[in-house]
């Protein structure tokens, strides 16, 4: 059964088409939020209320735009209200208190073999530093439209109908991200 096919039968009530919709976008939905969020609580929070608005609004779908598309404006407008909220309590999702310490999970598994050059070890862990503070520092939209284009791999129209805005505006926040970010780390280039 073709994806129309799924979508028409899920609305008409079927739930073993919805939850073959379901199967078929689950991980790249997680993926996403997980991506946009940095972490694993709130991306499951997030796949959570996406499918859960789908289920609801589904009768809505017209097929106007890709359901591929549909899926991932809610999605990132899940994002974007949590990323919203984030700042409001200056929360800081990167890191989180274990009997050990304070445990920063933006981090990447330190590099344990014998060959590995220190200053290039030094220089990748500040720019990692780097990239994270310029991503604290954009806004919501500029951050979501910068992860989906270099972390996602999604082309400037589809963002531009996730986030229900035009392939243009999303072209004009990728450039202002972009912007920032090598201003950010014109040192390390």
């Amino acid at each position: 059964m073709d994806e129309a096919s799924l979508i028409r039968a899920a609305q008409g009530g079927d739930q073993d088409a919805f939850e073959l919709l379901v199967r078929s976008y689950d991980q790249s939905v997680l993926r996403i939020a997980l991506n946009l969020l940095r972490s694993p609580e709130d991306a499951k929070d997030v796949y959570q209320e996406a499918f859960l608005r789908v289920y609801r609004n589904l009768h809505n779908f017209r097929f106007d735009c890709s359901f591929h598309t549909w899926l991932y404006r809610i999605v990132t407008n899940i994002c974007l209200d949590m990323l919203r909220k984030r700042k409001v309590r200056r929360e800081d999702p990167g890191i989180i208190e274990t009997a050990g310490g304070q445990i920063n999970l933006l981090e990447g598994a330190p590099e344990r073999r014998a060959d590995v050059d220190p200053q290039r070890t030094l220089l990748s862990g500040q720019m990692r530093t780097r990239i994270n503070e310029v991503l604290n520092g954009l806004t919501a939209r500029e951050r979501m439209v910068f992860e989906l284009r270099h972390y996602q791999g999604m082309r400037l129209r589809a963002i531009g109908e996730a986030l229900g805005t035009t392939e243009e505006a999303a072209k004009n926040c990728l450039f202002r991200a972009t912007q920032k970010m090598r201003s950010a780390l014109g040192d390390f280039v």
